[in-house]
């Protein structure tokens, strides 16, 4: 346990030095990626939706 307690203060000064080395998008980039996600996830949903609706009916004629 004492060797796990020494090691943590090393873990975080090695993550530091990681995250130093990222190379971290701009503003505009990021806003621009969050758009696209956003959108695509719109998309996405509402097809999904349409299609359980269309399939949920077509399940519902059959059991008729």
């Amino acid at each position: 346990m004492a060797n796990f307690v020494a090691r943590v203060p090393v873990f975080f000064q090695e993550v530091r030095t990681e995250l130093t080395k990222v190379s971290w998008p701009s503003r505009k980039e990021l806003m621009g990626a969050t758009w696209i996600v956003i959108l695509t996830t719109t998309i996405l949903t509402l097809y999904i939706g349409v299609l359980d609706y269309l399939l949920s009916k077509g399940v519902m004629m059959v059991l008729k």
